[in-house]
């Protein structure tokens, strides 16, 4: 994960954690119900406003990002939340395993997911859940994208650190089982389920 160029202009939260969070939160009150004693990791935090968004429900959460930038934001912030500037092919250790790790929309934009999935899983405990999401993409979504003449400005190779990787539910599921992940748990949000902006996977030792 180097994307260490990327910018932020503050600590607001996306656009897109106007669909995302509200999933976000449901899923990780599903599989953490009781936060007390629980320990959260935000892969790919950026500017920190998930992380203190999820501090807000009462979890403890650190986040990593390699951003400098981004990490600077977070700790500005949000003080009382360890912010580390690292990526996954970081040999830093942590203090303990996490019980949830999240990624929100991160790893369509990893050279390397394998090392992204290996870092996930080596820091993740053995009864451990992870969510990921990324934008979404299927038939339907692309046909409609096509006859619509917007596949040009979607992929579009002019965004400087943007999307470099476009997963289908498939291909993560894929990815996920290198490392002894399976995904019980799936989702599209933002828009109709066929038409969806980006989807949401649950993963679980």
């Amino acid at each position: 994960m180097d994307f260490s160029g990327y910018v932020y202009e503050g600590a607001d939260h996306t656009e897109a954690h106007k669909y995302l969070l509200p999933v976000l939160e449901k899923f990780i009150k599903k599989h953490l119900p009781v936060p007390t004693g629980k320990r959260i990791l935000d892969l790919g935090c950026g500017n920190g406003s998930v992380a203190n968004y999820v501090k807000n429900l009462g979890y403890y959460v650190e986040g990593i990002d390699p951003s400098i930038q981004g990490i600077e934001i977070a700790r500005l912030e949000s003080p009382d939340i360890k912010f580390f500037v690292a990526d996954t092919s970081s040999s830093m250790k942590f203090d303990e395993k996490y019980d949830l790790i999240y990624s929100l929309e991160v790893i369509e934009h990893v050279y390397d997911p394998y090392e992204y999935m290996e870092f996930l899983a080596s820091n993740l405990r053995s009864d451990g859940v992870a969510i990921i999401s990324t934008p979404y993409h299927g038939y339907f979504k692309n046909l409609a994208m096509a006859l619509t003449g917007k596949l040009d400005a979607h992929f579009t190779a002019l965004w400087k650190n943007g999307h470099i990787k476009f997963w289908s539910r498939k291909t993560l599921g894929i990815l996920s089982s290198t490392q002894n992940l399976t995904v019980i748990q799936s989702t599209r949000v933002g828009r109709v389920p066929l038409l969806a902006k980006s989807m949401v996977l649950v993963l679980k030792k």
